[in-house]
């Protein structure tokens, strides 16, 4: 149906396109001019034109930021379909990429380029939503999504590169919201951190400025090579043939890391088991616990099985690796993964609790056991930006007793003279010495070991680990790669042992 403004028009013709006047009649009346009139008519269409005066700077919208070298043409398409995104993700009802997901399912018709912007774009307004919500005042992000959309873009890639059109009639708000001073935000809000991680981290780290302005960033890709089927020189020469950017990690003698982040599902190396997708740091976390050839080894809280398929091409697909999880739906997931990565010792199994039967009957019995515990996920926020609004001191409180309950009840797994490796992926000291320290309290059955000579002994050096030692902590400032944390404890001979 046509709007009410194009009532009374031709079909096909624009209001542009009106039938024009006869040259012997003045523009829009019947009136027949004299000859002399037509004649200074005609003279004062040949004369040039006088340029335009040029409008105030007010008058012709913001240009507080220039458009950035190379910065993309923003359409009114990408701005409304961000809006539309970012109305969804920034309600943090679910995971950000989960939600991004579902968005561009439901829009299959949308550009790669096109793709490719909302979806940076929203990363960067959950990455920034601190500072986005303060220079948005009084306007909320999630009720002003538009708006949102067009700040995130433009503190992206610079206000001229949006578009006239794209921009609208919110220009003032536009310009009103890059002109506001962000040093004078609170410091939890420059930090782009809820006000109690923001406390936690400045006070257990004296580089936490460092650490903050790192975490404000977007990870790269890291790839760990499945060395049952190929080398890592075998796998960066195919990269570099293919076009794709890569270099050997720093750190793990398995990684391999990305400089882009292309769709990895379709390539041959990825469908044959050669690579999978895991940080480098995590690659570590197996290589503290150093499981050899024929042992009887068990991943507590396998998850999608990502250490675990670590675990066992280190183990050369030899003696009884066991994957246990209460999330029976995800461990599904490391069948297929474990098939295609070529290993046949792999044992899934979905176990209600820590406090499982199926657990106790395999007391004492485990050379080595590795525990990924539950944790606030703070040093993943590169690549889960959407982590800091959704996780809070509550629910840190409640998974803080989880760490403690899993950790005593794996345990109970490890045989005299086995290894315990406790590891997470946060930030906390809470998280990770305390538990540590508690546990060690508890149990005087086991002690630590130095994480830097266990990977020491396997070639490995990790610069900083002194300055965490006896522990192994590798951080986004210091390392490049996701913050973690990890313990190896062993199980000394002495009473009490089953």
């Amino acid at each position: 149906m046509s709007g009410a403004g194009s009532r009374g028009k031709p079909p096909g013709r624009s209001a542009g396109a009106r039938r024009s006047s006869g040259p012997g009649k003045r523009p829009g009346s019947g009136r027949q001019l004299t000859e002399r009139q037509i004649a200074a008519a005609k003279r004062q269409a040949a004369a040039p034109r006088p340029p335009k005066p040029a409008l105030p700077e007010d008058a012709r919208g913001p240009r507080l930021a220039p458009r950035m070298s190379g910065a993309p043409r923003i359409t009114a398409l990408v701005v409304d379909e961000l809006a539309y995104a970012l109305a969804s993700v920034l309600r943090l009802d679910g995971p950000a990429d989960a939600l991004m997901s579902r968005f561009f399912r439901e829009r299959p018709k949308l550009g790669a380029r096109d793709r490719s912007l909302i979806a940076e774009a929203i990363f960067h307004a959950v990455r920034r939503m601190a500072t986005l919500n303060w220079i948005m005042q009084p306007a909320v992000p999630v009720r002003a999504p538009r708006l949102a959309a067009l700040v995130t873009l433009a503190r992206q890639h610079g206000i001229d590169a949006l578009e006239e059109r794209a921009v609208g009639r919110d220009a003032p708000a536009l310009k009103n919201a890059l002109a506001v001073r962000l040093d004078r935000a609170p410091v939890s809000v420059q930090a782009e951190l809820p006000s109690w991680l923001f406390d936690a981290i400045v006070g257990q780290y004296p580089d936490a400025q460092a650490l903050i302005e790192s975490m404000k960033v977007g990870a790269p890709l890291d790839l760990r090579v499945n060395t049952i089927k190929a080398k890592r020189e075998e796998v960066l020469a195919q990269l570099s043939a293919h076009g794709v950017t890569a270099e050997a990690t720093r750190y793990s003698p398995e990684g391999v890391r990305l400089f882009s982040k292309p769709g990895l599902t379709s390539w041959p190396l990825y469908r044959e088991g050669a690579i999978e997708v895991q940080d480098e740091g995590s690659q570590l976390i197996a290589r503290l616990a150093q499981p050899k050839r024929g042992e009887m080894v068990c991943d507590f809280c396998a998850g999608a099985g990502g250490k675990t398929l670590a675990l066992g091409a280190l183990m050369r697909s030899t003696g009884r690796l066991y994957a246990f999880d209460i999330n029976a739906k995800r461990l599904a997931g490391l069948t297929p993964r474990m098939r295609r990565a070529g290993l046949s010792n792999v044992h899934p199994q979905a176990i209600r609790d820590e406090h499982d039967l199926r657990i106790k009957r395999l007391a004492g019995k485990f050379d080595r056991v590795v525990v990924d515990a539950p944790c606030s996920g703070s040093g993943t926020l590169r690549r889960n930006p959407d982590l800091r609004w959704r996780f809070d001191q509550p629910e840190l409180e409640r998974v803080n007793q989880i760490q403690r309950s899993v950790l005593a009840s794996a345990a109970r797994l490890v045989k005299p003279g086995g290894r315990l490796v406790y590891a997470t992926c946060s930030l906390l000291e809470r998280e990770n010495q305390a538990v540590i320290g508690e546990f060690l309290e508890a149990h005087p059955d086991f002690r630590v070991v130095p994480a830097a000579e266990v990977l020491k002994a396997q070639g490995i050096v990790v610069e900083h680990l002194e300055r965490f030692a006896p522990y192994f902590v590798m951080l986004p400032h210091l390392h490049g790669t996701d913050g973690f944390f990890g313990a190896v404890l062993e199980r000394v001979r002495g009473p009490g042992l089953p």
